[in-house]
């Protein structure tokens, strides 16, 4: 039913504590239906099976008086939210407009409210993946290990989790990775500099240029390939020159991780806003190839010639890459166990333009849609992705504009967002007027004359200078000089950097 979700999502809400939150949402799934495991898990994650269905805010504004008694099941939900996802073409707003209306009719006051959030992309409860993955092992009696293992495979928790709701281990471990379907990418942690990222993962390190271009994920099957961006959003069509090379490569069953990139003629890389720009763009990409053309530079091998390998070392993976991709697509790489010689690698990266290093443990193996220990980013300055929290009016200059961004980072074990800071600098006028108009469309939560409190979806990059111990924020510490760099939409709230990563940098 859907009251028991709307219930459980409040008391979620309700719930400062990680382990309750789990209790609560594990509960709910032990006793949900079959058939609507996989509905009730992605609605309370914040998501819909259909992902998109074409209703704004606007069509959100007029909804009908709720009815007295809840009956709705959440196949009923989903089928009208799937009908509203159907209707396309002349008609087909009103069309839409009139089954929102349906949809609200057949629902109570509280339904209601947490079909308005969900829909709205507002359903702020805490229940991020990792809160979700456990209460699914929980529910379903199975090790979280086995949950994670199935989701960089599938891509999808609601979809694993029904499957261990109504399968257990057996159910999971039949997830194999789908040529085609795109797995969560690994991804980094930080370090201040080449030695102690080296250290980090016990001396000897494979160092590969750090790109400041467009994670991609490339599946090719035959002659078809798809091209996932690290949000898992397809971007084939967009991306011509990166399908070609892929179609080129004497192997047609394989998966292939890297990134895209803009460069000049003298192969520095173009503003990384250029790059995303280009791969972004959906309309005349022929034109926009001869002016903006794109390289790609692949780094890792998740499968060749039908053999999966997220399982095997770093080592082996690079290895299958080698013997599968020409030299001239590959991330250069240094194999060191001398960090003098690592700096040395560091130093030449920075001069041709790019970004810096990721240094890997050669052992490791490919930890998907995880910030895995295995991998470790070096840039020449401090960098983090935060998350905007809230956003000050501004003054003099900058009257009329959402200025001053309060900063946050991830606590993992809560799922909230701690704040860290605020910066107002590094915004030029540009970024001003679109972070206003922005915001104010993302305005969430108690705000006064000052203060515009948004939802913590925006990612920005921040430079500073350290971290500092501080009794003014919620976690003790506060960036010193922090600087906007640039905002980041290829990237989630949820791979913001945590808050223990941020305590690895203090003072």
């Amino acid at each position: 039913m859907l009251i028991d979700l709307a219930r459980t999502s409040a008391a979620v809400a309700a719930s400062p504590a990680r382990l309750a939150k789990i209790g609560h949402l594990a509960e709910l799934l032990s006793r949900v239906e079959p058939d609507e495991a996989e509905i009730a898990i992605a609605y309370l994650s914040g998501e819909l099976p259909q992902r998109q269905i074409g209703v704004g805010w606007r069509t959100l504004q007029d909804i009908p008086e709720p009815r007295q008694v809840a009956t709705a099941t959440l196949c009923q939900i989903d089928g009208l939210l799937s009908r509203i996802k159907a209707r396309t073409g002349p008609g087909s707003q009103a069309a839409r407009k009139e089954l929102v209306g349906e949809l609200f009719r057949s629902v109570t006051r509280q339904e209601q409210s947490f079909l308005l959030r969900l829909l709205g992309g507002e359903l702020r409860q805490g229940a991020l993946h990792g809160v979700m993955v456990e209460a699914v092992a929980r529910a379903a009696d199975v090790p979280a290990a086995e949950v994670r293992r199935a989701l960089t495979l599938r891509g999808w928790l609601p979809a694993v989790g029904a499957a261990a709701l109504t399968g257990g281990v057996a159910a999971l471990r039949d997830f194999h990775l789908e040529v085609g379907r795109p797995v969560a990418p690994m991804l980094a942690q930080s370090a201040p500099n080449v030695p102690a990222a080296m250290e980090k993962l016990g001396g000897l390190a494979a160092l590969e240029w750090k790109i400041d271009g467009i994670r991609v994920q490339a599946h090719r099957s035959g002659t078809e390939i798809r091209v996932f961006t690290r949000t898992l959003d397809d971007i084939t069509a967009q991306v011509p020159e990166l399908v070609e090379a892929v179609l080129a490569l004497p192997v047609d069953d394989i998966v292939l991780d890297g990134e895209v990139i803009a460069l000049r003629p003298d192969g520095r890389p173009e503003p990384f806003q250029v790059t995303a720009s280009r791969v972004s763009s959906k309309t005349d990409t022929a034109r926009l190839r001869e002016t903006t053309p794109l390289s790609v530079f692949f780094f890792d091998a998740l499968r060749v010639g039908g053999a999966d390998l997220l399982d095997l070392p770093d080592s082996e993976r690079h290895e299958a890459l080698v013997s599968t991709v020409p030299a001239e697509l590959i991330a250069p790489r240094l194999v060191t166990a001398d960090p003098e010689e690592g700096m040395t690698f560091f130093a030449q990266v920075l001069r041709r333009g790019h970004e810096g290093v990721v240094a890997k443990s050669p052992t490791t193996p490919y930890a998907a849609g995880r910030r895995g220990a295995g991998w470790v980013k070096v840039k020449p300055r401090h960098t983090l992705d935060l998350v905007v929290l809230a956003a000050e009016w501004g003054h003099g200059r900058r009257e009329g504009k959402l200025s001053n961004l309060h900063l946050g980072a991830r606590d993992p074990r809560s799922g909230d967002f701690v704040m860290l800071g605020k910066t107002f600098k590094g915004l030029t006028d540009e970024l001003l007027a679109w972070q206003t108009e922005r915001f104010l469309a993302m305005a969430d939560g108690p705000s006064d004359e000052w203060v515009v409190r948004v939802r913590p979806e925006m990612v920005v990059e921040v430079a500073f200078d350290g971290v500092q111990r501080s009794p003014r924020y919620p976690g003790g510490m506060a960036l010193r000089f922090a600087r906007v760099l640039r905002y980041r939409p290829d990237k989630r709230a949820e791979d913001a950097d945590t808050v223990d990563s941020v305590r690895e940098l203090l003072l």
